[in-house]
């Protein structure tokens, strides 16, 4: 199987890199790249790749994107999954893309932590919530092989708390911002009770990144 860390070249592909790096902190966007490079990998692995559905550049677009929301560009009037959404909506509109590429990808990022909703919406959401999830050690045969070139290009830098300090720090923002039942309601519930979240431990104990 062919496999390569080269991303998608193309003026959105280079608007993407601009706004999370001027976003987010270098973690989260190693986090995010590598969330795109697993999510392909799985794609092959699964022969998804020669599905109608699949677009190498929205996989691209919605995973690197995907947590846009827990950055400084969000104003933190709703839960960052939404933010990261309609920020990337923004964006992609803002580049001219079909208006059903960009609910495709709205879909993708708002969805990506809803266990048992993402994978039901399509194979964008589908891609986009396992890649994530594949950068915290699920799945992590599929990339055997590939790991030590993907992380020794984009390394770890303790991403695991980076992102769950992002998530409960937008969570403080308001009450609409960690609406009940959400993910950041839960972490930061969870940080102000023991001062690590169940995130952090299950990672600590299932990753073989050494998380």
């Amino acid at each position: 199987m062919e496999f390569s860390l080269d991303l998608p070249s193309s003026s959105l592909a280079d608007a993407v890199m601009a706004i999370v790096w001027s976003s987010l902190p270098e973690p989260i966007v190693n986090h995010s790249v590598r969330s795109f490079l697993f999510a392909e990998l799985l794609a092959k692995h699964r022969g998804l790749i020669d599905d109608p559905e699949y677009d190498r550049e929205l996989v691209f677009v919605a995973s690197v994107l995907h947590d846009l929301g827990t950055g400084k560009r969000a104003p933190g009037k709703a839960r960052f999954e939404v933010e990261g959404a309609d920020m990337a909506a923004a964006l992609l509109t803002t580049h001219g893309l079909p208006a059903v590429d960009v609910d495709r990808v709205w879909e993708a990022i708002a969805f990506h932590t809803s266990e048992g909703i993402a994978e039901r919406c399509g194979l964008l959401p589908y891609l986009t919530a396992e890649g994530s999830k594949m950068d915290i050690g699920y799945n992590a045969d599929v990339t055997d092989g590939y790991q030590a070139a993907i992380h020794a290009a984009y390394p770890r830098l303790n991403m695991v708390k980076v992102l769950t300090d992002a998530i409960v720090d937008h969570a403080r923002r308001s009450e609409a911002s960690a609406p009940i039942f959400s993910l950041g309601s839960l972490l930061f519930k969870e940080r102000q009770a023991t001062g690590v979240t169940e995130l952090e431990l299950l990672t600590a104990g299932v990753s073989p990144w050494g998380e």
